[in-house]
């Protein structure tokens, strides 16, 4: 893992579609590995149904794509923000019309998918948009919809990528997603060695997932206090609060009404929480 070097030395600069376009624009994709990813392609070998209705979001050069394109998948979408990314993507798969290249903001996409390939993406997100990573893949999934592929399971000094633990995640998608795998890979890329967990998460559809943002909340203490408000409706299964206190996801049994949430953090005039 020690040559997995970050292209930025803080997260002071905007992670946005400037930033990845002057990476690619640069050619500075250390995290890029040439190829598929061991444990992606052998989870791949294991689908049956070539008609998955596929997507790969903050998908990089896709050897995923690649991949499956070769083992007869005929319905994959790519998603990218980064514009001289796409347009080479689109050179390279001009003549097959089993992929559709898309240049755009993923929680910003709309449609419906059998299974989601997690590769990179989530880890090259800010922390802070973890919650609306949940909530965006929860929306884009069909029914029995799949989110698969990797996490890392460690921490960097330099960002991105931003790492994290199973436990973290264990809490982050709990009650939104059936838990089928998460496991410390055995067979990662060489660079990745020791550092991964392959996820498997289905997608509970007997459940709401919602999405509010939030203001006044100025510390972890006053954040804290709000959970326990919140958590004390019955119908709530999980809720998760960003680090910045800006965002918050709460899964449940039926909706919340938004009135309802209001009352619990009126004791403080300077709280809001819109949907």
């Amino acid at each position: 893992m020690e040559d997995i070097k970050c292209c930025v030395v803080s997260c002071e600069k905007p992670l946005d579609a400037s930033y990845w376009e002057a990476q690619y624009q640069s050619k500075s994709t250390g995290w890029d590995l040439g190829d598929i990813s061991p444990p992606i392609k052998k989870y791949i070998d294991t689908l049956e149904n070539k008609e998955t209705a596929i997507l790969i979001p903050g998908c990089g050069n896709t050897y995923e794509a690649e991949y499956l394109l070769k083992k007869g998948f005929t319905n994959i979408t790519v998603i990218d923000v980064a514009p001289t990314l796409v347009a080479d993507l689109i050179k390279k798969f001009s003549n097959n019309s089993n992929i559709t290249i898309v240049l755009g903001d993923f929680f910003e996409h709309q449609g419906k998918y059998d299974l989601i390939i997690e590769q990179t993406f989530f880890c090259a997100l800010p922390p802070t948009m973890r919650q609306k990573y949940v909530w965006k893949m929860h929306q884009l999934l069909a029914d029995k919809g799949i989110l698969s592929g990797l996490l890392f399971n460690r921490r960097f000094e330099i960002n991105p990528p931003f790492g994290g633990d199973k436990t973290e995640y264990e809490m982050l998608f709990k009650a939104s997603f059936d838990f089928l795998q998460m496991d410390i890979c055995l067979d990662s890329a060489a660079p990745r060695s020791n550092s991964e967990l392959f996820i498997e998460f289905k997608k509970n559809n007997q459940v709401n997932v919602n999405l509010y943002t939030m203001s006044g909340i100025t510390c972890s203490d006053c954040a804290n206090t709000i959970t326990e408000k919140f958590l004390t409706i019955r119908k709530i299964l999980n809720l998760s609060m960003n680090s910045s206190f800006t965002s918050v996801l709460i899964c449940s049994r039926n909706e919340v009404t938004i009135d309802t949430l209001r009352e619990l953090i009126s004791y403080d005039e300077k709280y809001r929480i819109e949907k």
